[in-house]
């Protein structure tokens, strides 16, 4: 059956965290997954969200999704940035992401963004060849940088 690509809604949230482990546990950190349903649930369908997303339903299961918002960029201006795009194992390979991916492109073209980032990991080849395949172009010069909340608190004492 071709799945059905539509909005997320808050009612796809607990789904959709599902998804997010499963991502965690294929990129070798679970135990990095510390949002909650609730806060999930409020970031994208509260009074100021802050993430738009997409899910893929096959028989009306979730079987697929992406994330995204928009980021900020002082040289290009508003392009948006997906955070996660991730199709359950047993449904990949019969193009679920190519559709997501696709529908947050025609969304950054829609809201008259500048264009799409992302990130993915050196080692995800299927990954990385998929982006490539779409015409992305992967840039290996930027390192990752982050602060975590316990970071951040004790960045503020000092």
């Amino acid at each position: 059956m071709k799945p059905i690509i539509r909005r997320a809604e808050s009612r796809d949230v607990p789904r959709m965290l599902e998804l997010v482990n499963e991502l965690a546990v294929f990129e070798k950190a679970p135990e990095e997954v510390t949002v909650t349903l609730e806060h999930m649930r409020e970031a994208g369908f509260g009074p100021d969200p802050v993430w738009v997303g997409w899910v893929a339903t096959v028989n009306e299961l979730i079987v697929g999704m992406a994330i995204c918002y928009v980021r900020y960029s002082t040289w290009k201006g508003r392009r948006l940035y997906l955070e996660d795009i991730v199709v359950t194992e047993s449904s990949r390979g019969v193009r679920i992401g190519e559709a997501l991916f696709r529908t947050c492109a025609a969304h950054a073209l829609a809201m008259g963004y500048d264009g799409m980032t992302w990130q993915v990991l050196d080692w995800n080849k299927d990954a990385v060849r998929f982006y490539e395949r779409l015409g992305a172009t992967i840039s290996k010069a930027w390192w990752n940088g982050s602060l975590e909340r316990e970071q951040l608190m004790e960045l503020g004492k000092r």
